[in-house]
């Protein structure tokens, strides 16, 4: 798009930009958090709301139907989590009782090998009840979270509507600020990105529908108690990369624990996470994700770090699809483009394991590039 070379002080013009941008959407993320969960949802939907168009329907209805259609994806898995949630709660008092006994059996732990008194554990507990404020006060602030989340839901769903109605508008829009012989180039770069977007969360969605069913005969197996609520809870958790599954296993572990379940139990989820983290790594992603956001490993860990410290835990949602933005960006920019080789991979870089298992299926892979 540009043809001037980099240098030093272009690259520092472009670091500062950078630097003003993550400002921006750090004091600007509860406005700028509801627009980009927004943002890729209609990147998702714009092929449904496409074919609906082709069948006749007017852009308003479809846009609207596909609003629809996700909020009875999201009432759907809502109504299977409080159907298997209800046994659960069931065995409330009796889930209290057990991990009342854990909680003192790790205070007789402490006491014994670390040599803290269960006086001072109890103290120090107290000290920390006290500094966290009110009930009262903790009561608003919990008020005020669910206030926040139910405004932003409205709000992506609301804006989903307007960004599909819309599109063709805005699309002209970006295209006018684009410098004159630019608007193809330009077209390119918002056609690759919804692409890529597209490809990335329906992948995602699959594969997350997947680890449900890993995940349910894993922890069946091991004869985990309501193991479908656990299964899907880990499989929606992994939307948060990293962390998700981490905080998945370990609720399981928790509640396996509060129900009574014994080491072998505690082994089964165990060696289930294992296995599926395996199957998923270099399986499930590869295959079924696949390459569309084509980020080295060290630019994944340091976008998703940066992102959950701007925007939280929706950050670290939309960190990967947004960086894969960014590179598609900065490969279509000539400037920017050693930025874009930075973050990315070598495209002929496979992992030797995936070449094993993916001949098994007769499918080629190239040979990797020596180093």
């Amino acid at each position: 798009m540009f043809t001037a070379t980099p240098s030093l002080s272009k690259s520092i013009s472009i670091l500062f930009f950078a630097f003003l941008v993550i400002s921006g959407m750090y004091f600007g993320r509860e406005f700028l958090i509801p627009i980009a969960i927004a943002s890729l949802l209609a990147m998702l939907f714009l092929p449904f709301s496409r074919w609906l168009e082709g069948k006749g329907i007017s852009r308003a209805v479809a846009s609207l139907l596909c609003v629809l259609l996700l909020l009875v994806g999201i009432a759907g898995i809502a109504a299977l989590l409080s159907w298997q949630a209800s046994d659960i709660t069931n065995d409330l008092s009796q889930i209290g009782d057990r991990l009342v006994k854990i909680a003192a059996d790790l205070k007789q732990f402490i006491a014994k090998n670390i040599g803290i008194s269960a006086e001072k554990q109890k103290e120090w507990l107290s000290k920390q009840s006290s500094s966290g404020g009110s009930t009262i006060g903790t009561a608003g602030a919990i008020l005020s979270s669910v206030m926040r989340i139910l405004v932003d839901g409205i709000l992506v769903l609301v804006y989903l509507f307007l960004f599909i109605c819309l599109r063709a508008h805005l699309k002209k829009f970006v295209l006018m600020i684009v410098p004159t012989g630019e608007s193809k180039e330009a077209d390119q770069i918002i056609n690759d990105a919804g692409k890529m977007a597209q490809k990335y969360i329906s992948g995602m969605g699959l594969m997350i529908v997947m680890l449900w069913i890993l995940y349910g005969i894993g922890f069946s197996v091991a004869g985990v108690e309501n193991a479908l609520f656990f299964a899907v809870l880990c499989g929606i958790l992994e939307i948060i990369p990293f962390i998700g599954n981490l905080m998945g296993t370990s609720l399981t572990v928790l509640m396996v624990l509060s129900q009574g379940g014994d080491d072998k139990m505690i082994l089964g989820v165990l060696t289930t996470y294992l296995i599926v983290q395996f199957l998923q790594t270099y399986i499930l992603e590869p295959l079924v994700v696949g390459s569309e956001v084509n980020i080295n490993p060290l630019f994944t860990i340091l976008t998703l770090v940066l992102f959950e410290i701007i925007w939280g835990i929706p950050g670290l949602i939309l960190a990967i699809p947004m960086i894969g933005i960014v590179k598609i960006l900065c490969d279509h920019i000539k400037p920017l483009k050693p930025y874009g080789f930075l973050i990315g991979k070598e495209k002929n870089s496979v992992p030797e394991i995936f070449t094993i298992l993916k001949s098994w299926f007769g499918g080629s892979t190239t040979k990797k590039n020596k180093a």
